[in-house]
């Protein structure tokens, strides 16, 4: 099972999301954890931006993230999907 670390960036936008879609980041992270391939994710990679996947929080919203070595997972980003997807 990967581990989980977060930017300073991705903080700051979980924090900014509204109470009910942090509940759904939370959920998501679960799911990471277990297996980052699991089809409610929809992860999928960002073209232009090697190593960096999006995953699904719910239809508005996204979240990116890196394979890291020794088997961790960074969370960059968590957003409206476009804003997200604009600067992963």
């Amino acid at each position: 099972m990967p581990g989980i670390e977060t930017t300073a960036r991705f903080e700051k936008d979980f924090m900014s999301l509204p109470p009910e879609i942090r509940k759904k980041v939370l959920k998501v992270l679960r799911l990471l954890a277990e297996n980052p391939r699991h089809p409610s994710l929809q992860t999928k990679p960002i073209q232009g931006a090697k190593g960096v996947y999006e995953a699904r929080i719910d239809q508005p919203y996204h979240m990116t993230c890196q394979r890291m070595p020794d088997d961790v997972i960074l969370l960059r980003t968590a957003g409206k999907h476009d804003a997200t997807l604009k600067n992963p």
